[in-house]
């Protein structure tokens, strides 16, 4: 399982999900943790409809997103995604 973090180095909630994201995958060792800041990869940005940021997108092993935020997410809610990503 993958999360990935979208981020701007001008963005005050960007920390946020960053702690977020990080104490998500210390309690889920299983996960891996992909940050992209979208000034940096454009075109990565552009093909992952990401139209703010933060952004978090869970994805389980096959690749498929479960879960989507706009905003940084609250830690249950991204735990919540990780298990519907392990559970597919």
């Amino acid at each position: 399982m993958t999360l990935e973090l979208y981020t701007s180095a001008f963005c005050a909630p960007c920390r946020t999900a960053r702690r977020v994201v990080q104490e998500a995958a210390r309690l889920v060792p299983a996960a891996r943790v992909r940050e992209t800041d979208v000034a940096d990869d454009v075109e990565r940005a552009a093909a992952e409809r990401i139209t703010s940021t933060p952004t978090v997108i869970v994805r389980d092993d096959a690749g498929r997103e479960v879960f989507r935020a706009a905003g940084a997410p609250r830690l249950p809610q991204v735990l919540a995604a990780m298990g519907l990503a392990l559970g597919r």
